[in-house]
């Protein structure tokens, strides 16, 4: 797999511009901080999961006076080439499609560009709320199983329409939104379910990757990592939600399903959120992209485009090193504005000003 090509117009501070990386080896993109050298890493892992990794909504995508972004790729996937454009609007819906036609699911997305992502923004999902973790989990099921992406999507649209009957009931269940809300119970029942259970998979492959990650980029400093899947829902979810169905109406949202689970992590029994170092807290964010990115690897046979945004600048050399012995080869697009380890081997190098410049 590889990205051969990137039109963005529209698309944060670019007005338009084309990014041509190498398709099999590593590509530095070099620059001033603040410069938009993020940003292209952005946009190519919005189109591999339908989201910003920093966190971004659609509306702060999209450049300052536009109305929308138009986000056009071609990759070699399989031996054969793939278009994917996404127009993200400011107002309205956005849409993405693959080879013209409508992308379906997140796993449509995945298929067509298979990224993996490392950040500074990584640290939250360590020590941030329950959502990051949630999303880590969610991104590596849309690479690794097929039923995923689809799930994923039930999932949500069941959420939805079941979150918005309760805000409607105002506190009282009538009996016409009774029967309603039976109806996305099983359908929220069955496939959260399903999510909850393919997390739960997840997490205990994946547990022994993150550890062995863990031990490399540590070095001395090593700890046995644990990961413990915690579900919202004692039980079966669908016997779950309706045993919370007088508090949900009485509030008026959701409290038990896979949108309220979280991903527990420890380094040697202690929890990382709130009791490890932050040295800690990033060797393991790296350690857990780390791992997904080895597992997807070994599934799929190749390894994802991997971007790796300013990393380098949090890591020491020794860690640095670390992280570059310990990844797959492939295609791998950096950015930095620091001189990176003489160990990179660029294929590679552009410059974000000649980005920033280049019209057409």
């Amino acid at each position: 797999m590889g990205l051969l090509r990137l039109d963005l117009s529209s698309f944060r501070i670019f007005a338009s511009t084309v990014f041509e990386p190498d398709p099999g080896a590593t590509t530095v993109i070099v620059g001033p901080n603040g410069t938009g050298k993020t940003s292209i890493l952005e946009a190519v892992g919005y189109l591999g999961t339908g989201r910003s990794f920093r966190g971004s909504t659609r509306e702060a995508m999209v450049s300052q006076g536009a109305s929308h972004a138009l986000l056009r790729a071609w990759l070699e996937v399989g031996g054969r080439e793939v278009q994917i454009e996404a127009e993200m609007a400011k107002v309205g819906r956005s849409k993405v499609l693959i080879n013209r036609q409508p992308a379906r699911s997140r796993r449509d997305l995945a298929e067509a560009v298979a990224v993996s992502t490392f950040s500074p923004e990584d640290l939250v999902v360590v020590r941030g709320g329950p959502a990051g973790r949630r999303d880590l989990l969610d991104d590596a099921l849309s690479l690794l199983q097929p039923s995923a992406g689809g799930i994923l999507e039930d999932v949500d649209r069941a959420l939805r329409q079941r979150s918005a009957l309760l805000r409607q009931c105002r506190g009282r269940l009538s009996s016409e939104a009774e029967a309603t809300l039976e109806v996305w119970d099983d359908r929220l029942g069955g496939a959260g379910q399903k999510l909850i259970e393919l997390r739960r998979g997840l997490c205990h492959s994946l547990e022994a990757e993150v550890e062995r990650a863990y031990q490399s980029l540590a070095g001395d400093d090593a700890q046995r990592v644990q990961m413990h899947y915690q579900c919202s829902a004692e039980g079966g979810l669908l016997d779950a939600l309706r045993r919370a169905r007088v508090e949900d109406v009485r509030r008026g949202v959701s409290t038990v399903g896979p949108h309220r689970d979280d991903l527990q992590l420890t380094l040697n029994g202690r929890e990382a959120r709130s009791q490890a170092s932050q040295g800690e807290q990033r060797c393991l964010a790296l350690s857990l992209r780390l791992g997904v990115h080895r597992l997807v690897t070994a599934q799929l046979g190749h390894p994802p485009i991997l971007l790796l945004d300013d990393v380098f600048s949090e890591l020491d050399p020794e860690r640095s090193l670390r992280l570059i012995t310990e990844l797959p080869p492939g295609q791998t697009l950096i950015t930095s504005a620091v001189p990176l380890p003489r160990q990179v081997e660029a294929a590679s190098v552009v410059d974000i000003a000649q980005l920033r410049g280049h019209h057409g």
